[in-house]
């Protein structure tokens, strides 16, 4: 399997995914923007591996539960995630927000590896493996303020500094700035700088060499009243962790 079709097979996943529906082959490859040709052997081939199943004849593929089954397995047995898995939840259960975790994605963006949301019906709601700018997150800020001088000289200048919201961040400056304030307040956060009313903080934390960081998220108007209670339970935790 070359890359770009390998590149097909996750995009006709995430189609699904979204679509949340039966889609018959004409339909996938609309909206996949490709030739029905193309989708025929993959459509074939994954059906044939029991990732699909026609729903009725003519009426359209969907997929079975074993990409979840698979999914769940390997969920089950990751290294990182299960170690920090139980501390999520404290953090989650006492703040009642939404917990993430992420990590330093390809040198310029932060990807989600894992996100435990709040039980409320108003929160901040993201979904693993989703990735955000550097700049305007606060696991991006942690994850900036844990490189060195000389790692993050380099990095700064590839980001784009795109402005979400008027609050955002938009020169290599200004987040240095942040970056240096954060570290005294013990929290880097980010209120309203992704999206209007979104508020967070995270903190860094070291496992088996490698730099993560985990935020607690939600609305700003829960989120900032009680910004330094949270950022001492998280500091807290993120210390816990990395004597385990």
């Amino acid at each position: 399997m070359n890359v770009k079709t390998a590149l097909r097979v996750i995009e006709i996943i995430e189609t699904f995914a979204r679509e949340r529906r039966a889609l018959s082959l004409s339909e996938l490859a609309r909206l996949l923007a490709v030739p029905a040709s193309s989708c025929l052997a993959l459509i074939r081939t994954l059906t044939s591996l029991g990732y699909l199943y026609e729903t009725a004849r003519r009426q359209g593929y969907y997929p079975t539960g074993r990409l979840l089954a698979m999914a769940q397995q390997i969920a089950r047995h990751d290294p990182v995630l299960d170690r920090v898995h139980d501390t999520m939840l404290e953090l989650r259960d006492a703040t009642g927000e939404t917990v993430v975790i992420g990590k330093l994605h390809e040198g310029s963006a932060v990807v989600y590896l894992d996100v435990l949301e709040s039980p409320h019906a108003i929160r901040y709601i993201a979904t693993a493996g989703e990735r955000r700018e550097l700049h305007a997150n606060s696991i991006g800020k942690a994850l900036l303020a844990a490189m060195d001088d000389a790692e993050r000289a380099a990095v700064l200048p590839q980001l784009a500094f795109q402005a979400f919201t008027p609050r955002t961040l938009t020169s290599a400056g200004s987040l240095e700035d942040d970056l240096r304030q954060s570290r005294g307040r013990g929290a880097f956060v980010n209120l309203g700088e992704s999206m209007p009313d979104v508020g967070a903080l995270a903190w860094p934390v070291r496992l088996s060499g490698e730099c993560y960081a985990i935020s607690i998220a939600g609305p700003v108007y829960r989120i900032e009243p009680h910004l330094e209670r949270y950022a001492a339970m998280l500091r807290a935790a993120c210390a816990s962790l990395e004597k385990t």
